[in-house]
């Protein structure tokens, strides 16, 4: 059985990038999504394989995709805690949280998202 996920929210998320905090983002929804509109610093990483290579274990990293019914960010959590990666959180909410919170978005859709809200 799977640990519990442990997560992270809006505000604490929000926290940490506007303290430029030392941390991984990761949107772990496909290329055309994260090209449309994606948290601002966020990677997008292609493989689980990626995953593992571009991120070391010693990291603090906080996965998202959608909202807290996307499974994506749970399976990448999941994948990184097998693997030995023990600082990992899930911004469950996810993008469309952190839309509607009228917090800035970078890509193609981004909208009216300010950039000055952080």
């Amino acid at each position: 059985m799977e640990k519990k996920v442990l997560t992270i929210t809006r505000e604490e998320l929000r926290e940490k990038l506007a303290r430029r905090d030392g941390f991984r983002l990761v949107m772990t929804l496909g290329e055309l999504a994260f090209q449309q509109k994606h948290i601002p610093g966020s990677l997008r990483l292609e493989t689980k394989e990626e995953l593992l290579r571009a991120l070391r274990r010693e990291e603090e990293i906080v996965v998202y995709c959608t909202n807290v019914t996307c499974r994506r960010s749970v399976a990448a959590y999941h994948h990184l805690v097998r693997n030995g990666y023990t600082r990992v959180r899930r911004y469950a909410d996810g993008l469309s949280d952190w839309e509607e919170a009228g917090l800035p978005l970078e890509g193609d859709q981004a909208g009216r998202a300010t950039s000055g809200m952080l």
